[in-house]
């Protein structure tokens, strides 16, 4: 695992100190990638370095956006992490071991931590493709931002010092570019309803996201439902004449 390519992205943190105790702990596993969906004059950058300390180069490094989509455009799958299940904050939470697993496998990947209030919306959640959860006591199940980053970061440091790092699999970016050939050509054989494309799409990035693919994974399964879809043409033709 390449720590160098694990990124760290916090959705609309509210405590300017929360950031600066994020950089600490993320310092701490040598991770150094920040982002934030927010605007950086939001934040009081006095703040940020009394608890950031000796690693208030991340906070001078990171970068911002608009959306956790586009912070992660480049990444190969994103983690939301979240307390609560269920249908629309996806079925299955990974534990941050699982996750550090997941990372060592598939390569460049996000964590996204959520605001210190709301956490993550079911909105922002469904930007990721998968989600993950830290167990902790149902009477206080809730953890602070720069301690559930603590947690994660650990966990992803610890098992870097196992595994190797493997090959680099396609970035979302380029995954969603399958996800649109997938769903056009189910969408040309009726195999859903025009209103039904958007769980669909959500379905196959999440699944092929968790699958590490690589670009000539990603061309051979676009020609595959590229045929299915000819093939189905091609067989109404005839059905017609």
């Amino acid at each position: 695992m390449d720590l160098s390519q694990t990124v760290i992205v916090l959705c609309r943190p509210e405590e300017s100190r929360n950031i600066g105790a994020t950089c600490r702990a993320m310092a701490n596993a040598g991770i150094t990638q920040l982002r934030i969906v927010g605007r950086r004059e939001d934040y009081n950058e006095e703040k940020i370095r009394i608890l950031a300390i000796h690693a208030t180069y991340i906070w001078e490094q990171a970068t911002f956006f608009d959306s956790i989509t586009a912070a992660t455009a480049d990444c190969s799958f994103v983690a939301g992490t979240t307390r609560r299940a269920g249908k629309k904050r996806k079925s299955k939470l990974l534990l941050p071991e699982e996750l550090a697993e997941e990372v060592s496998r598939i390569g460049k990947a996000a964590v996204v931590f959520g605001n210190e209030r709301t956490g993550l919306t079911d909105s922002e959640l469904e930007e990721c493709t998968l989600g993950v959860t830290i167990p902790s006591h149902k009477d206080f199940a809730s953890l602070n931002l720069s301690h559930a980053v603590q947690v994660i970061c650990y966990t992803l440091f610890r098992q870097a010092e196992k595994r190797s790092p493997g090959y680099t699999p396609v970035t979302l970016e380029r995954l969603d570019k399958t996800v649109s050939v997938i769903a056009d050509d189910l969408q040309k054989i009726g195999f859903f309803s025009v209103t039904g494309r958007h769980d669909m799409e959500m379905f196959w990035r999440g699944l092929l996201s968790r699958s590490a693919l690589s670009e000539g994974d990603c061309q051979y399964l676009e020609k595959i439902f590229h045929k299915a879809a000819g093939l189905a043409w091609k067989h109404n033709q005839q059905n017609e004449i």
